[in-house]
């Protein structure tokens, strides 16, 4: 694995440290918090309204509830390094 060789870890080692990165992201996301990563961008909770959406083949209304879910926005840095 190319991040443990960077890291000089073992495959192990750089397994668990990024389990414990998902975990702590996992939890901040889940207290509703934004979490910024310098260079990277950033993630946060949004709430979708409730919204009625139809079904084209059927024509038939179904209302959707309204629900949490994660947005990520990239830093102008990583927009830059995609182009």
């Amino acid at each position: 694995m190319e991040l443990s060789r960077r890291l000089g870890y073992t495959g192990k080692e750089t397994a668990s440290v990024l389990s414990a990165l998902v975990a702590e992201m996992t939890e901040q996301l889940v207290d509703e918090n934004v979490i910024s990563i310098q260079g990277f961008g950033m993630f946060e909770v949004k709430k979708k309204l409730e919204r009625v959406v139809v079904n084209p083949t059927t024509q038939q209304r179904m209302l959707v509830p309204p629900k949490l879910v994660v947005n990520f926005r990239p830093s102008p840095l990583l927009k830059e390094k995609m182009q």
